[in-house]
């Protein structure tokens, strides 16, 4: 590492500790537990800091001998400036090195699915979800009396949401047997086994209108659904929505669209 001077050094402190304030700032608007390992981080590269500026002369790198410029022929010194470029690469150069000392220790990693979801729904401890076109690949009760086929790609979301909130599943059905079929198709995708869902929690009711009541009865934090009618009206009484449709439209300024759940909770 090359020689500090006393000014190098004044100039290498403000620009760390222009750097880290902004990082101060940062994260004390995050309010999950990513907070705790930034800070920790600030702590690494504040000793890492000190440790480098401290460091003697005699154990650091020797930089190698710059030859002399060739004499100049014509008389005229064609490099005005070449008595101050020298220094002037050097600070550069350590200020590089320093910035990219700090940018290592503040890396952030790659957030978890569970991080995401918790840092999504903003302390949200209670959820309604539909269950046609969000948690279920069928889109309409008629089709529900044939089949019941959970969504794959939306079942690690979905567990997710289970250890973290208190949700609530529910949906339209025509007869018994389709409820029937949803409940089998949720227990065969390990759904009452794996998270914090329970059969209790799966409400079936015969209109659309019964739905609508069981998510203000319920009063979640957020509600999912992908009837925008549905949506729309909740807006009012919910404080946050997801919508989910293959078109997303923002239907008010407290729901959020998504073309599907695992979407929404993307990284």
């Amino acid at each position: 590492m090359a020689d500090y001077s006393k000014n190098d050094l004044v100039h290498l402190i403000k620009r760390i500790g222009a750097y880290l304030s902004t990082k101060i700032s940062k994260i004390l608007n995050i309010q999950d537990l990513r907070s705790f390992w930034a800070i920790a981080g600030l702590a690494v590269a504040v000793i890492f800091t000190w440790r480098v500026l401290r460091t003697p002369n005699g154990s650091r790198r020797r930089q190698p001998k710059r030859q002399a410029p060739a004499p100049n022929t014509s008389g005229f010194n064609t490099h005005p400036n070449e008595s101050v470029l020298p220094s002037a690469v050097g600070s550069s150069s350590n200020d590089l090195r320093a910035q990219s000392a700090i940018d290592e220790f503040f890396q952030p990693a790659n957030p978890t699915l569970g991080q995401i979801v918790r840092q999504k729904l903003s302390d949200g401890r209670k959820v309604t979800c539909r269950l046609l076109g969000v948690i279920l690949e069928e889109n309409s009760p008629e089709e529900l009396q044939n089949q019941a086929t959970v969504r794959s790609s939306v079942l690690e979301v979905l567990l997710e949401i289970t250890k973290y909130s208190d949700i609530y599943l529910m949906e339209r059905v025509l007869d018994d047997e389709s409820e029937k079929k949803v409940l089998t198709a949720l227990e065969n995708a390990g759904i009452f086994t794996s998270g914090g869902l329970v059969k209790d929690k799966v409400l079936f009711c015969s209109t659309e209108n019964g739905r609508m009541s069981f998510v203000r009865q319920l009063e979640p934090d957020w509600h999912i659904d992908s009837n925008p009618e549905i949506t729309s009206q909740l807006a009012r009484f919910i404080k946050h929505q997801i919508h989910i449709s293959t078109e997303p439209e923002r239907i008010a300024s407290n729901v959020f669209a998504s073309s599907s759940l695992e979407q929404f909770f993307a990284v």
